[in-house]
């Protein structure tokens, strides 16, 4: 087996936070259910839809704006209004089966909450979680980002 991936994370969401915020700070939605992972981005990738590449840190609560280094185990490819998006899943510690299934069962019930939300927003499209992935798969799909990054070239 390869070496896992290790990258740099930025924390946006803390593990239990009500605010969902986009890489840029922006509070996007106050969520009626906590966060039940820290959720951030790697600054020095560019995701599929233009906006940093997202993470997901699994473990216990990470303050807002913390800097760590974390090895990917693996990402989940989501679908938010047609726009297919991966997120990198990263532990201190290899994943076991029962954590894989968690984070899928939370990305499908996610993709499902999410499609409600555009559709009360009037953004159509497909919302769906579309499964598990290789890290180094994720990272193939990511353009490494070398300049200054102003922000998502779509309104999340």
């Amino acid at each position: 087996m390869s070496e896992q991936p290790e990258v740099e994370v930025v924390i946006e969401i803390p593990k239990g936070s009500f605010l969902k915020r986009g890489s840029t700070g922006h509070i996007d939605f106050v969520s009626p259910l906590p966060c039940p992972f820290n959720y951030g981005s790697v600054p020095t990738h560019l995701g599929l839809e233009g906006d940093l590449l997202d993470a997901v840190v699994l473990g216990p609560r990470l303050p807002l704006g913390t800097r760590l280094r974390v090895k990917a185990w693996g990402a989940v490819t989501l679908t938010d209004r047609g726009m297919s998006d991966d997120k990198l899943i990263c532990s201190t510690e290899p994943l076991r089966a029962a954590e894989r299934q968690n984070v899928l069962r939370f990305f499908r019930f996610y993709a499902r909450c999410k499609g409600l939300l555009n559709m009360l927003r009037g953004r159509p499209g497909r919302n769906a979680c579309d499964g598990w992935h290789d890290a180094e798969f994720a990272l193939s799909r990511a353009k490494p980002r070398d300049d200054p990054w102003r922000g998502p070239p779509v309104g999340f």
